[in-house]
């Protein structure tokens, strides 16, 4: 009996541990239990009786302040129910001269009348409030103009202040705890204990609280000293219990993420992930993402052990794995320029390191004054070798007819019809949009030679699985991780190429006869007759 290795040792505890967060996150949706005793006393909900409430929002340039605008008055507010209601909202000198904006949100009784004072609202019984600030200091956006523009137009559009600035948040979301679930004082979850208010009944008023998952960079807008009203969307949702603390724990996780280091990007492509509250969706979306952690560390470590122990490399076409190295570092630069999520960013950073490794081991690099500045020199040790970088070239030299006219192209049309932020911007993305349509052609040329070899033995199988793996996986991370849309697209060009490569895996079983073969070298000595039983079993 043979004993498990360490990567499936450590496989294995991986996926424990993703399975042990899944069944944290559905507890957090079970409606807790409550039994009155003696040691213990059970909290009613306020919203039990079915009180008609009114849903009062105010504005202030402060929080400090305690006078009140009042900006919408609903006299029966019904929390079951959804809204969306977009208003104009009229900003105060201090908010357009940088500085900041809060919203009141209040529920009230219907015996109460409209209070425009801080002091007496946040006094009343029966009294729900919830303050948030609606604005955020951000970056402006980098503008973009056409590179061959006149002066006048590239001038308007030079950043004058690179300084976090105000903008206003145009969507803002509040939910209200609308379950009829009673807490027990004994065994309170942690994460409520400081939003829990009793009124003089001894029940807890309901429970406000701001969505921040919907409120996404993408709809900031910026406020200057020349803007004097801007419209924004409010929307309203009750939340169940397992909703709202699923809410109070990501938000105190995205607070730790900050402390990591972690940008307002990459924090925003996470809210991404958790934006939709279905406990399904959610476990799926762990799920995968845990799977697809793990195939890219086993792809990683699997592609490295091959061509570390890799003594041969015919069956390999040099020119892929040149077009690989070059491709990855556009692909990365291009990230990089449009300031993606680190979730995708490292990932890359990481792939790019190891194809430019693997292309030392095909190639003798060096380095000159004037253009190019790098060589790349083939490295033939063998017949085989050189018969494989034949098959290699003849396959390029028709490709390159296609492709290099496409490229320049393309790159034409984006010069003279698309804004760009600068020529670097525009450099890396001509490039990246070179990869990103015609990246396909490159991965041919290993198709071609494993066509005229009748083989694909000398590919990294192990390695390749994994890749393929994550490929249809990256099909559904695609619609779910922000990323730029080009390199979303190209995550589904890559499953025909996988698809076709799994065809030829079908098309040209392993050979027995062929010492050169790797799958038989790694069998080890074997007489004759063993190796033809095998080649008939086949």
């Amino acid at each position: 009996m043979t004993r498990p290795s360490i990567t499936v040792i450590l496989s294995c505890l991986f996926m424990i541990y993703i399975l042990n967060d899944l069944w944290s996150l559905a507890r957090l949706f079970i409606p807790p239990k409550c039994s009155d005793d003696s040691s213990n006393t059970c909290l009613e909900s306020y919203l039990t009786s079915k009180p008609t409430l009114q849903l009062f929002l105010y504005t202030s340039s402060n929080v400090n302040i305690k006078n009140l605008n009042l900006i919408y008055h609903n006299k029966g507010f019904d929390y079951t129910q959804p809204f969306n209601k977009v208003l104009e909202i009229n900003l105060p000198k201090e908010t357009t001269q940088n500085g900041s904006l809060v919203l009141t949100v209040a529920l009230l009784d219907k015996i109460h009348t409209l209070k425009k004072n801080w002091d007496e609202l946040k006094f009343l019984d029966n009294a729900a409030v919830e303050r948030i600030y609606i604005t955020k200091y951000a970056k402006p956006q980098a503008k973009t103009f056409n590179l061959l523009g006149s002066d006048k137009e590239k001038s308007n559009t030079k950043e004058e202040n690179v300084k976090p600035v105000t903008h206003l948040k145009s969507k803002v979301k509040f939910n209200v705890f609308a379950d009829d679930v009673k807490l027990s004082t004994k065994e309170l979850p942690p994460e409520l204990v400081r939003l829990i208010r009793l009124n003089k009944q001894n029940k807890y008023l309901p429970i406000l609280q701001y969505n921040f998952l919907e409120s996404r960079l993408d709809d900031l807008v910026l406020i200057t000293p020349k803007t004097t009203s801007l419209n924004v969307t409010f929307s309203y949702a009750p939340i169940g219990i397992g909703k709202l603390r699923l809410l109070l724990h990501l938000e105190q996780s995205m607070k730790q993420l900050y402390n990591l280091g972690f940008t307002e990007k990459d924090v925003d492509s996470v809210k991404d992930l958790f934006a939709e509250s279905n406990l399904y969706v959610l476990c799926l979306t762990v799920l995968i993402g845990g799977v697809h952690l793990l195939f890219d560390i086993l792809a990683f470590k699997n592609d490295v052990s091959f061509w570390r122990n890799k003594k041969s490399l015919a069956g390999l076409s040099p020119r892929s794995v040149l077009w690989r190295s070059f491709s990855h570092a556009v692909i990365f630069l291009y990230l990089l320029d449009e300031n993606t999520s680190l979730l995708v960013l490292i990932p890359s950073a990481i792939g790019t390191l190891i194809e430019f490794w693997k292309a030392t081991k095909i190639f003798k690099i060096s380095f000159k004054l004037g253009f190019p500045c790098i060589k790349f020199t083939l490295k033939a040790n063998n017949d085989d070798e050189r018969i494989t970088y034949k098959y290699d070239a003849e396959c390029m030299k028709y490709l390159s007819y296609v492709l290099y006219p496409l490229c320049i192209c393309g790159a034409v049309y984006s010069l003279l019809y698309e804004p760009h932020k600068g020529w670097y911007s525009w450099t890396i993305n001509s490039m990246v949009n070179g990869v990103y349509a015609f990246g396909f052609i490159f991965m041919l040329p290993q198709l071609f030679v494993n066509y005229r070899l009748k083989s694909v033995s000398a590919l990294p199988w192990r390695a390749f699985m994994y890749k393929a793996f994550n490929t249809f996986i990256d099909d559904i991370f695609a619609f779910i991780i922000t990323m730029p849309t080009a390199h979303r697209v190209a995550c589904f060009r890559d499953d025909i190429i996988f698809i076709i490569y799994l065809y030829q895996r079908w098309l040209y079983p392993i050979d027995y006869s062929r010492v050169d073969d790797p799958d038989v070298q790694a069998l080890g000595p074997q007489k004759p007759k063993e190796i033809e039983d095998k080649k008939k079993q086949e």
